[in-house]
């Protein structure tokens, strides 16, 4: 890809039979820094979209946002969702919206509504919104309609997942202190999943996908020994609370682009579509590529069945 180094990382759309995938693209000339700071410098990411006709072969079609516009600094790792909100439904996308290391603030969820102009995806500017409490680090963010028609929020303040619930989407864009004052205040209470024992952390992957048992929710987990992996939870349809959890991962870095790359021994999901009994993932390997893999439903939810 001209002008990139490192795509991965992709979000996932599944519309008028095409798969379009949201990347994270990494501009050319960055450096591993070998002191102090950040892991890279001159780190710098746009949100690229690629575009397929079977979900194995992909084009670059168009650069979505750069870094430095819409007020951003530099997008990370866009989930691209379908939002249910009253009678209307929405196309939002979420990303981690990183600032300048030197400025000391935490990476907060950013998050834009795009529409389709009938050739391409377009973000609507004056949607910009920071999503969650202020001044927190808070990042992983999927945003789902539950079966009640209230809107869901699944996000990470480390170490874990906590799942916020509103009345719609205009009430999650414009909950204020009111609302996340008293959330931060009983925080164990919406935490949904905690990482397992002697993992280091968990995050929230592939916008869920709904089933008549549940939401089937793909999410990562980084391990003790700092390897990612993709895991799987069963969620309720009406309240968003766990069910079921497989005990062990569904895919863990093996092949030799998901084990050696600018970050090692990455599998990091971030798009779900399902067809039938058939759900497809894509995901990011070892910060430098995207990988897809296929599952068969029914399978899943008997382990998860299983599991409970």
């Amino acid at each position: 890809m001209p002008g990139y180094g490192a795509v991965f990382n992709a979000g996932l759309l599944h519309h008028d039979g095409i798969y379009h995938l949201f990347a994270r693209g990494i501009r050319d000339g960055y450096t591993r820094n070998v002191g102090s700071g950040p892991r890279f410098l001159d780190y710098i990411s746009d949100v690229l979209v690629f575009t397929s006709v079977d979900g194995r072969k992909y084009e670059f079609g168009y650069v979505l946002c750069r870094a430095g516009e819409l007020g951003v600094h530099c997008f990370e790792d866009p989930r691209v969702q379908r939002v249910q909100s009253g009678d209307e439904e929405h196309i939002v996308m979420t990303y981690t919206n990183l600032p300048p290391y030197e400025s000391g603030k935490p990476w907060r969820i950013g998050a834009h509504r795009l529409v389709w102009d009938g050739s391409r995806f377009n973000v609507e500017a004056t949607t910009g919104q920071l999503l969650g409490p202020p001044d927190i680090a808070n990042k992983d963010a999927i945003v789902f309609t539950l079966g009640d028609g209230r809107v869901a929020l699944i996000h990470r303040i480390q170490p874990d997942m906590q799942l916020a619930v509103f009345d719609d989407l205009e009430h999650l864009w414009n909950a204020g202190p009111e609302y996340w004052d008293h959330y931060l205040a009983n925080l164990d209470a919406h935490t949904i999943i905690r990482p397992s024992r002697g993992a280091l952390g968990i995050g929230a992957g592939a916008p869920p996908i709904d089933t008549e048992a549940g939401f089937l929710l793909f999410f990562h987990e980084r391990r003790a020994d700092g390897a990612y992996t993709v895991n799987l939870a069963l969620l309720d349809r009406m309240t968003g609370r766990l069910r079921s959890r497989l005990p062990q991962p569904l895919l863990v870095p093996e092949l030799e682009w998901e084990r050696r790359g600018d970050v090692d021994n990455v599998v990091f999901v971030q798009g779900a579509h399902s067809d039938g009994d058939v759900v497809y993932l894509t995901y990011g390997a070892a910060d430098r590529c995207i990988g897809v893999a296929t599952a068969k439903i029914s399978h899943l939810l008997d382990a998860l069945h299983a599991a409970a």
